[in-house]
């Protein structure tokens, strides 16, 4: 089978996150860049399914030139080959834009699946992988948790959590799946697979090669606008409870929670 991954480039969660002065977008210097965790997920699904049924692994992402560190952690996983869209015209994109972009290049190569992430966790948009498989005329089946191919290779069946149940979808292939947390635990790559990913095809593309016009990605193009970016609120300090007993101890907290609070 023959599977294609989308992923994003995402700061670290581990990053410190700051306002640009526009107020529209982060400081980007001195950020750790890591491959977004839902696409991660995404990328060892198509492994497990390469492993059993064989095929081809190809990682597609839409980013600056920094993105290719995370394809090639993805080639380091035991991913073929990889694919960048690397255009200035695509800063500032918005989910619509990334893609358009993505189906551009994807609607000239022979799939079976499409694995997305089930949103980035810097947008936090999650608008990506439908809006891809509706570029692509395929079916779109979000936020899976697990995947069981037929043993014809001709449809796929998920189970999605919903409201503390389940769901069962059935579909013909090809069709994009969205990764949620659950559907597998990503494997580490290791030394031999950094090493091959080194030597792995990683191909650029712009826009223009995509035979995509400019004018129509980039912050002028968007059909969802930033207004603004504000920080979360200060927490208050924690109030350590006076007392010398427990029991002292547990009426001061009542009181608290009663007067100041008011939650009880």
């Amino acid at each position: 089978m023959n599977i294609i991954v989308c992923l994003k480039q995402v700061p670290d969660t581990e990053t410190q996150i700051k306002i640009a002065p526009d107020k529209k977008s982060i400081v980007k210097d001195d950020i750790k860049w890591i491959m977004n965790p839902y696409d991660e997920f995404g990328v060892e699904e198509a492994l497990r399914i390469k492993e059993k049924y064989g095929g081809e692994v190809t990682i597609i992402s839409a980013g600056p030139k920094r993105a290719t560190e995370a394809i090639r952690t993805a080639l380091a996983m035991g991913a073929d080959k990889g694919i960048l869209i690397n255009d200035p015209a695509l800063e500032g994109s918005d989910s619509l834009g990334i893609a358009k972009a993505l189906a551009a290049v994807i609607k000239d190569l022979n799939y079976d699946i499409i694995f997305t992430g089930q949103r980035g966790i810097d947008d936090d948009n999650g608008i990506v992988g439908a809006t891809l498989a509706e570029f692509l005329g395929i079916p779109s089946l979000s936020v899976v948790v697990k995947v069981e191919i037929s043993d014809d290779q001709k449809s796929v069946k998920v189970h999605r959590p919903i409201e503390g149940e389940t769901v069962v979808i059935e579909s013909p292939l090809p069709a994009l799946i969205t990764a949620q947390k659950g559907l597998n635990e990503p494997r580490y790559a290791s030394l031999p697979g950094i090493m091959k990913a080194k030597k792995k095809p990683l191909e650029e593309k712009t826009l223009a090669d995509l035979g995509l016009d400019p004018s129509e990605f980039g912050e002028g193009a968007r059909k969802l606008k930033v207004i603004e970016l504000t920080p979360p609120p200060e927490r208050k300090p924690g109030k350590i409870i006076e007392g010398e007993t427990p029991e002292e101890k547990a009426a001061e907290l009542a009181r608290l929670l009663h007067e100041e609070a008011k939650v009880i």
